[in-house]
């Protein structure tokens, strides 16, 4: 034979074997999800598999820590931004320099970042902020909801994040937890309905779709994550991180009814409540989590801490890390966030896993649902963000459809002093009309807490329409709209007006710092509304998280509407009172009377509200409105 043939022959036959040993079975896409992550998972490390397991806050993240520590998960914690009033290029250069250190690694194996955008994507400036999920709930629209979670992960995407900490589907059974405005309802069978905003973050799997089995769509969709499991709504007296006391049959019944749909339609991870289930913490209840949510309910996804949960598995919290550690990944809690102290978690669990303390099938069933998930989004096809989406932020079409949310969720409780002589449709031509309160000029109360910053702000703290601005619009341009945060009784009768709007409520807050045992209209609201009410027909507008008492101001008043936490868009509450659109709402919880009657919920044997669940007048669109 030739000597150059016989060259030419072992050439060809070297590359083939140099392309058979480059060959990387996870890396290729047209592979079955399982086998990449099988045979990934056989490559790692148990520190490569630890760090799988970790995620940090992005104030200690640097590309450096990425590699060096292999961490899988980055988070923003509540106002946690690249900088005041960032934009969406800022955002997502912040997150792809992160994944480029991530991407560094021996493995290459993407980081996922996570976000808690809750009603929008809350923490960015400029963003839609729509409603809070207790406004939604009174809306009764799946549809509707699943059309906000698509349009949210669009703007989550636009800063090159792929994963909140979102949908909340809490059953809050008592208004005084300070986390009630992220419960759709007091019904878990609203809850349950609208756990359809799942298929709008992650995408709408096809019909042959494996119900129960991670599920997102693509690059515009983001990763979903149902939280607090489980009975974090339900705590004694409403108090946030508390303990819920019940049978395990009324915890299914009540609470753990909404996860069960969410596992049908695909969410990708759930996360574990602070709360107490009868007294044992749920960060480490191995019963709920991995008996319960793993094994009979058949979750596939990963199961995540929250914010410092683990540490909060002792009194006083962090008192013993090494048992917190061992307790909560035991109980099969898949990836901690940790968020700051990360060194200290990976070298204890990495000691317990080395001592035998947890054992290794632990570990890879941690690892295996993480790297399922993350193959499933396409993450390691497409692991950096997508500058074309830039527009998609606080986008005209979110915006309008935020509107449409609002107009959907007012609720009207009284309208006119007699059923004859109702006081809405507002007019627009009236000569002279008093704004009042000290809500209808503050973009920040209207949106409530997890808004810009964790505990949400005072002013106009983004980009968006006030109360009052829409109500300037709105009216004919002979109008005159005079506002005054508290007028006294003598102004309001002098000075001819019309009528008067008074919008007054909460401010906003989040977490245990809303805990509240009285509920009554905070910040003078209620000398507001005797003040102005009792010498001139008026509507009093209350925003808030939750019913506050009312009962003392109903028969001053002529209308009353529960406008809920709206967010940016103040015209969808014009769009309703002055007639252009009818009121629809119906509530979502009960309204008490006063705060001695709580808990109280629709069912109870001891039933007597103010308004029931499910109430809500309607009115006539005006013939002149439009």
């Amino acid at each position: 034979m030739d000597s150059r043939w016989c060259l030419f022959l072992f050439l060809v036959a070297f590359c083939k074997c140099a392309e058979a040993a480059q060959y990387t079975l996870y890396k290729d896409s047209s592979q079955p999800i399982a086998a990449r992550v099988d045979d990934l998972l056989a490559r790692m490390t148990l520190e490569e598999k630890i760090g799988q397991m970790t995620q940090i806050e992005r104030s200690v993240a640097t590309p450096d820590v990425m590699t060096n520590s292999y961490i899988g998960s980055v988070l923003s914690g509540g106002g946690s931004a690249p900088a005041p009033q960032a934009s969406p290029a800022a955002w997502m250069n912040m997150v792809d320099g992160l994944q480029k250190g991530a991407m560094a690694t021996r493995l290459q194996i993407p980081m996922i970042y996570g976000i808690d955008a809750v009603h929008g994507h809350n923490n960015a400036y400029g963003a839609t902020i729509f409603p809070h999920n207790i406004g939604l709930g009174a809306t009764r629209d799946p549809d509707l909801v699943k059309r906000i979670g698509a349009a949210t992960a669009l703007e989550i995407r636009s800063t090159g994040i792929q994963y909140t900490f979102a949908p909340c589907i809490a059953v809050c059974r008592d208004p005084r937890w300070g986390r009630c405005y992220e419960s759709y309802s007091e019904d878990p069978t609203i809850v349950k309905a609208m756990t359809e905003i799942i298929f709008g973050l992650q995408g709408q799997p096809p019909a042959n779709f494996t119900k129960g089995v991670p599920f997102v769509a693509g690059p515009s969709n983001v990763v979903a994550c149902a939280k607090h499991f489980v009975g974090d709504g339900g705590t004694t007296q409403g108090v946030d991180e508390s303990n819920t006391v019940s049978s395990y049959n009324q915890l299914v019944n009540i609470h753990m009814t909404p996860y069960f749909d969410a596992i049908v339609k695909g969410v990708s991870t759930i996360m574990i409540s602070y709360s107490s289930w009868n007294g044992q913490k749920m960060h480490a209840n191995r019963f709920l989590i991995s008996h319960v949510l793993k094994k009979q309910l058949r979750f596939k996804g990963f199961v995540i801490s929250d914010w410092q949960g683990i540490d909060r598995i002792t009194s006083p919290p962090n008192a013993n890390y090494s048992l917190s550690v061992l307790e909560s990944v035991g109980a099969g809690i898949d990836m901690v966030m940790v968020p700051y102290n990360f060194a200290d978690f990976i070298n204890d669990l990495t000691m317990q896993v080395k001592g035998g303390f947890i054992p290794m099938s632990r570990i890879n069933d941690a690892v295996q649902r993480i790297l399922t998930v993350k193959f499933t989004m396409g993450l390691f096809e497409h692991p950096m963000g997508d500058p074309s989406l830039a527009n998609q932020l606080g986008s005209k079409e979110h915006r309008d459809l935020a509107r449409e949310a609002v107009r959907k969720s007012l609720v009207l409780l009284k309208n006119g002093k007699s059923s004859s002589k109702p006081l809405l449709p507002l007019d627009k031509n009236a000569p002279k009309i008093l704004v009042a309160g000290t809500h209808p000029d503050n973009l920040g109360y209207q949106c409530g807490g997890w808004t810009i910053e964790w505990q949400g702000l005072s002013g106009n703290i983004t980009i968006g329409t006030t109360i009052l601005s829409a109500i300037q619009s709105s009216v004919s341009s002979s109008t005159e709209v005079v506002y005054q945060q508290n007028p006294d009784a003598n102004y309001v009768k002098e000075q001819g007006f019309s009528y008067a709007i008074v919008v007054v409520g909460e401010p906003p807050y989040t977490e245990m710092f809303g805990d509240n045992l009285n509920l009554t209209i905070p910040l003078g609201g209620g000398d507001t509304i005797n003040n102005v009410c009792g010498s001139l027909k008026c509507l009093v507008i209350l925003i808030s998280g939750r019913p506050l008492v009312i009962e003392p101001y109903l028969p001053l008043v002529d209308a009353f509407v529960a406008a809920w936490l709206p967010g940016t868009e103040g015209q969808g509450v014009t769009d309703v009172i002055f007639g252009d659109y009818n009121f629809q709402g119906k509530l979502s919880r009960t309204w008490f009377k006063s705060a001695d009657q709580l808990p109280m919920n629709a069912g109870d044997e001891q039933y007597d509200p103010q308004f029931a669940l499910g109430f809500g007048l309607t009115t006539a669109t005006a013939e002149n409105a439009r």
